[in-house]
């Protein structure tokens, strides 16, 4: 058996993980910082601080939960871009040094990249061609893989991400953060059809995405009424809202995927954890006849055990990372 240690410290949750490659899971522990909820958004300092406070004890964790021991391990990995460049260069560090002492191969990965492979986790008939529709706090990408190794962007936001809006006008509603989960559990009382707001970019043949033009129609829809009427209204604009949002996601996917004749689609990153999203996705791609797979929830939400799932092809082709290499926080998916 090859078993795979895996870090993930791109934002504010510190992974750890044993996966094997065959992607099973040998060993899943994850530590959430929820010291930044105090400040509405993740603080960069604070995050790194506490990667570097918890990563000793996770990875002891993870031995212990797996009954494995450093010499079982064949393979050292971590995430080093996109996310917070203080965070990445805790785990890159702390992976280096394990690698270096160990006598073990480094192999780096890209996190977006590593939110895909979470699919594989739970379902590993997965073949490619696949298309990924990648959604994030930071991210939203159409991604076509030819090879699991081989992979083009053919569709990106040109501004805001879905994830930062959902985070951003949860806030305007005073929901809190994040945002994602509050808007989703709230939408569920609401109707979609309440408010209809703005979906940008709505051509033929262009699958970029564009976002900020929804939280400012958010705003001023709030700035026209009362706050009694928000109120009273609050969870028929949160379903408004989700759908603004979910719409051209679930448009430009499936409309990519039939002009391409693929069958098969990824639903990959934090927002992948959205309820009305995987369902409507799923129920729209199945008159295409098109098959949709997503993670669990956990598996949506950041965790080491997609980043050892995203090694395991780049171990298999031995795609190895010397020790000088650094992080680096440019934003996309990307090959390392």
């Amino acid at each position: 058996m090859n078993a795979i240690l895996a870090f993930e410290s791109s934002c504010d949750d510190t992974g750890v993980a044993i996966v094997d490659t065959d992607y099973n899971i040998l060993a899943n522990v994850v530590s959430t910082q929820l010291d930044h909820s105090l400040f509405g958004g993740v603080l960069p300092e604070l995050a790194s601080r506490l990667h570097l406070k918890n990563i000793v004890y996770l990875t002891e964790a993870a031995f212990d939960q797996s009954n494995l021991s450093p010499s079982d391990i064949s393979a050292v990995a971590v995430s080093i871009n996109p996310g917070l460049i203080g965070s990445l260069i805790v785990g890159l560090s702390f992976a280096k040094s394990l690698a270096w002492s160990w006598e073990k191969p480094l192999i780096t990965v890209n996190h977006m990249l590593a939110h895909i492979f979470a699919n594989f986790i739970e379902n590993k008939s997965i073949q490619p061609p696949f298309l990924a529709l990648v959604v994030s706090g930071g991210h939203t990408e159409l991604v076509y893989f030819s090879t699991l190794t081989q992979f083009e962007i053919v569709g990106k936001t040109l501004d805001d991400a879905a994830g930062e809006t959902f985070d951003k006008t949860a806030k305007l509603l005073g929901l809190g953060f994040p945002g994602g989960p509050a808007i989703d559990g709230l939408a569920e009382k609401g109707n979609p059809d309440f408010f209809h707001f703005p979906r940008a970019l709505n051509r033929k043949n262009n699958f970029n995405f564009s976002y900020s033009g929804v939280k400012t129609a958010v705003l001023e829809y709030l700035s026209r009424h009362k706050p009694e009427f928000i109120e009273e209204h609050k969870a028929d604009l949160a379903a408004s809202i989700q759908q603004a949002i979910i719409d051209p996601l679930i448009h430009k996917t499936l409309s990519w995927a039939k002009q391409n004749d693929i069958k098969t689609v990824l639903l990959a990153g934090g927002v992948a954890a959205n309820s009305a999203l995987r369902k409507q996705l799923s129920d729209q791609a199945s008159r295409l006849n098109i098959q949709v797979f997503y993670p669990s929830v956990s598996l949506c939400m950041d965790n080491a055990a997609m980043v050892g799932a995203a090694a395991v092809p780049k171990f298999l082709h031995q795609q190895f990372s010397s020790l000088d290499i650094n992080a680096f926080s440019n934003k996309g998916t990307r090959s390392l």
